[in-house]
């Protein structure tokens, strides 16, 4: 049996967008191209690997076991060849790095300046909340990522500290409880509340912290993009925690600000696998944040 690593490469790739014609464009392939490998791999394993249901396409059960082993050999790929590269001083190489779409302007000096110096590394810059990062970091699709602590998975990473922002409420400034200095828990569960989506680090700490408060809070949307976070409270559809960065980027002249109590922080990490050696790309990123975030939390 011959099957090529690039065949399984676009197979994960179908199967994570769930789309042939989406998935074709991200590969920069012909849909009929795509169409014929995944025909090939079907051959190659005389297992159906993929049915359509209402224009999605979704994984057979063989299907799903070749996408586990698929991940594993595509990873395991990925570090071979970045060896490979470092034997040219790293000169050349790929990096796959994960970012919250929350974080682009605090980490914004630590990509340009790596880019600066290695401008023959390609980086790869995947944006998903912190636990479907940590989840691509445990699929071995994802060399590094950005995420807020703490991790899920705090026994499978290691981390480097960067910074913690405070967490405020945003409330419009009519609202009732803007005349408080602070804002609780039992605060906010007196309203409707607007939460970040599950898979964001944020949205599970909150959660966490409630929970332990004995406070159950009246979730009436949830959203991953802090813009449309902040124009839903200004529409005055609930009350949401934004990060401090996030509040000082925001321009509506109607809404406000009050700190947590107790208080709360974001608190960014750049996190890794555990007892998995690093590529000489991901290594060299870490080694500059490290440089250029010297202290940690």
């Amino acid at each position: 049996m011959n099957i090529q690593i690039k065949n399984l490469y676009c197979f994960l790739t179908l199967v994570e967008v769930g789309n042939y014609t989406r998935a074709a464009e991200k590969l920069h392939l012909t849909q009929p191209t795509l169409t014929k490998i995944i025909q090939r791999l079907e051959e190659h394993l005389a297992q159906p690997l993929l049915i359509r249901n209402n224009q999605k396409v979704l994984a057979t059960e063989a299907g799903q076991l070749l996408a586990v082993s698929a991940k594993q050999i595509v990873g395991q790929w990925h570090r071979l060849q970045e060896e490979m590269d470092n034997l040219n001083g790293l000169q050349t190489g790929q990096l796959r790095l994960g970012v919250c779409p929350m974080m682009g302007e605090m980490i914004i000096e630590l990509l340009s300046e790596y880019r600066r110096r290695f401008p023959k590394i390609d980086v790869t810059i995947v944006e998903l909340g912190g636990y479907a990062a940590e989840q691509a970091l445990l699929n071995d699709t994802l060399d590094l990522t950005f995420t807020a602590l703490p991790t899920t998975h705090t026994q499978d990473f290691c981390s480097h500290n960067l910074q913690g922002y405070p967490l405020l409420a945003c409330l419009p400034k009519t609202h009732k409880l803007a005349l408080n200095n602070t804002i609780s828990w039992a605060d906010l569960a007196q309203y409707p509340f607007i939460l970040y989506n599950d898979d964001f680090s944020l949205a599970k700490l909150i959660r966490r912290l409630t929970h332990k408060a004995n406070i159950e809070l009246n979730i009436t949307a949830q959203s991953g993009q802090w813009d449309f976070i902040a124009t839903m409270v200004d529409a005055q559809m609930g009350l949401a925690i934004l990060p401090e960065p996030i509040c000082n980027k925001i321009n509506s002249p109607n809404l406000t600000y009050r700190a947590l109590a107790p208080a709360l922080t974001w608190d960014l990490a750049l996190i890794w696998r555990k007892n998995l050696p690093l590529t000489p790309a991901a290594d060299s990123f870490i080694k500059l944040s490290q440089e250029l975030n010297p202290t940690t939390l």
